[in-house]
């Protein structure tokens, strides 16, 4: 899916992540996903000019992998652990502490693809 978000995107992408879950009996996964989903569209609010990007949520073998694409100079920066309080950064630590990988492509043409797996609890 590909669209220009706004400060109220992420609860309408969230109910879609949360079909998709349900629909792969991977409901379980539904917390992290959403938190993460939020945190990475209230980047492409705050740091992408035009707010646009694209959304990719994918089955995989793991658990689910959901990937944000924008064409937006930069890469993420990760907050250093225990500042919480910075201006920036602080999505990606919430990113990192609920999902169980993610990690930044940076396109060749510029721009990135920032994505995250959540895998099933054995």
């Amino acid at each position: 899916m590909s669209f220009t978000v706004g400060e109220h995107s992420a609860r309408h992408l969230r109910r879609i992540v949360r079909s998709y879950l349900r629909q792969w009996e991977l409901g379980e996964l539904t917390d992290a996903a959403e938190l993460a989903i939020t945190e990475l569209l209230a980047n492409v609010v705050r740091h992408v000019p035009d707010r646009r990007c694209a959304l990719l949520i994918l089955r995989v073998p793991s658990g689910v992998r959901i990937e944000v694409c924008d064409d937006a100079p930069g890469l993420p920066v990760l907050g250093e652990p225990g500042a919480e309080l910075d201006e920036g950064g602080r999505g990606l630590l919430l990113v990192e502490a609920v999902t169980d990988r993610w990690g930044v492509v940076p396109h060749a043409q510029g721009g990135k693809t920032v994505w995250f797996e959540c895998d099933p609890k054995p």
